[in-house]
């Protein structure tokens, strides 16, 4: 199970920390995809980890103001979210997937997802 947290309303050109917990799965063995989902509009990936925190990748949409890491002793990932902007407003989701070294950017490919949390950005 995943549990993603700290979403929140912030006005444009602030923060947010995203956190997604895990339980019944070691993190330790599984590549990590944060996503998001707006009104109206198709999912699309963020950012994502490999299973040692070694590689990342991040959407251009988001590139130089989101950072992902992890903490394998917490079993939690993290989306630091700086420079907000309004359309980063959505539902994001962190996902996880039994994968050991790399990234993996293909949504399909993600077997646990959890239930999201709202990023609303608004002055």
């Amino acid at each position: 199970q995943l549990v993603e947290s700290g979403g929140g309303l912030v006005q444009p050109g602030g923060s947010l920390r995203l956190s997604c917990a895990a339980s019944g799965l070691i993190l330790n063995y599984y590549a990590i995809g944060w996503f998001r989902q707006a009104p109206g509009k198709e999912r699309e990936g963020v950012s994502y980890i490999s299973s040692s925190g070694g590689s990342t990748n991040y959407a251009d949409s988001v590139k130089g103001r989101f950072t992902i890491s992890r903490d394998n002793a917490k079993n939690t990932v993290y989306l630091q979210m700086n420079s907000l902007k309004p359309e980063d407003t959505a539902i994001y989701y962190c996902a996880a997937v039994l994968r050991i070294g790399t990234v993996v950017v293909t949504p399909k490919e993600y077997n646990y997802w959890g239930q999201g949390t709202q990023v609303s950005v608004s002055s």
